[in-house]
């Protein structure tokens, strides 16, 4: 009796290069369906464009940007299915958690610390090579200060004993012989240190079992680069609306997809869309009904992005004005008091945050607790978790 033989051996095996380039393909729509997208990259560019004119001479524009950094990342899990609440992330970001962090909290300050670091660089910086092995984590793997490693310091911030004690007096010529060895040897370490160092830059350790080790991260990165780089002559909108949805098809980096619209928002930055501002398009892709997020053709991808770059730009501006209108009505409460009053910097400190506790604004005006609270008493903030302990308020 003949053996039978698997099914699965009679098929082909998909060629990796095959599988590469599936993966690391995006092809952009050729000719551009103008009048599909004409009308929703009006609006978002109208709507962009208005939001940050109303910021750049606005009195709450740091804390306008503060806020609204608390508010997309928890609009970025939320686009994920993983629920976190506004004010968990703000505790856990003051270092003052009622609770232990749970794993989606984490990585939700992960997103608040991302756009921290993209609003506060340089426009171009998330879009360089450095930005992006900044963002991506590469950076720091076995660097070490060249100007330690030169003189011989070690982490310890003591010198290295590269140099033999010796005791007793040696000639001229024997001095020489000793400091060349020593250099030597000197050289020697340094070059291995640096082939190590080189060498953990570009394979890093990683567990098979949290990541896919085909998965080709440089490569399909440099991808989505490449169809960033033809961007270029389209309107800055477009080209964002474009980054995101390559970032989507492309998925460069496994664990963290929300990356590719903070770097969709950099692009605006980039090209002098969004000079005050790092635009919150997790929270306008939110506004956007669920069964219209991912249809299938290019050209409704790109209306729905561009609807929901429209959509955050609408909403901030109205949170702005609300904001705005809240503060000119609590400011009316300053008028009289001593030029020592904390009420002033505690107006200030409000605005940055969706909600403060007393211990947050004890730790930020350096004063008590039971103090922290008299003060929102006189400045009639508004509670706003319904607890009778551990309250917090906020400008809602």
């Amino acid at each position: 009796m003949t053996e039978a033989k698997p099914v699965l051996a009679s098929v082909r095996p998909i060629p990796v290069k095959v599988i590469k380039t599936l993966h690391s393909s995006y092809q952009l729509p050729d000719p551009l369906p103008w009048a599909s997208i004409a009308g929703p990259l009006a609006a978002a560019e109208d709507a962009v464009a208005r939001l940050d004119e109303r910021l750049a001479n606005s009195p709450i524009r740091d804390g306008w940007a503060a806020r609204t950094h608390f508010t997309d990342a928890c609009a970025g899990l939320w686009l994920e299915g993983e629920l976190v609440h506004l004010e968990d992330l703000v505790l856990h970001d003051a270092g003052m958690d009622v609770r232990a962090p749970t794993f989606e909290l984490t990585r939700a300050h992960a997103v608040l610390r991302t756009r921290r670091r993209i609003a506060d660089a340089k426009p171009d910086w998330a879009l360089s090579a450095a930005g992006l092995a900044g963002l991506r984590g590469r950076t720091g793997q076995g660097d070490r200060d060249e100007g330690d490693d030169r003189l011989g310091i070690g982490e310890d911030g003591e010198a290295d004993a590269a140099e033999p004690m010796r005791e007793t007096p040696v000639d001229d010529r024997m001095a020489d012989v000793f400091a060349a060895v020593d250099a030597a040897i000197a050289q020697a370490d340094r070059t291995i240190a640096g082939e190590i160092a080189s060498q953990a830059k570009r394979s890093p350790e990683r567990d098979p079992l949290v990541y896919d080790l085909d998965w080709d991260e440089d490569e399909r990165l440099d991808a989505w680069c490449d169809v960033v780089d033809r961007t270029r002559n389209l309107p800055p909108a477009l080209a964002a609306a474009i980054a995101a949805d390559a970032w989507t098809a492309l998925e460069p980096l496994q664990h963290t997809p929300w990356i590719g619209r903070l770097l969709a928002a950099s692009v605006l930055r980039q090209r002098s869309k969004t000079r005050w501002h790092l635009a919150c398009l997790h929270d306008g892709l939110k506004a956007i009904p669920r069964e219209r997020r991912r249809p299938r053709d290019a050209a409704s991808r790109l209306v729905v992005q561009l609807e929901a770059m429209a959509a955050a730009a609408e909403g901030g501006l109205k949170d702005h004005d609300r904001w705005l209108t809240a503060r000119t009505l609590l400011a009316r409460k300053l008028d009289g008091r001593r030029s020592t009053s904390r009420l002033p910097a505690l107006l200030d400190y409000v605005l940055t945050r969706p909600i403060v506790s007393a211990g947050m604004i004890a730790k930020e005006l350096k004063i008590t607790p039971r103090a922290a609270q008299d003060l929102v008493g006189e400045l009639g903030l508004r509670e706003a978790t319904g607890r009778g302990r551990y309250r917090a308020w906020g400008i809602l």
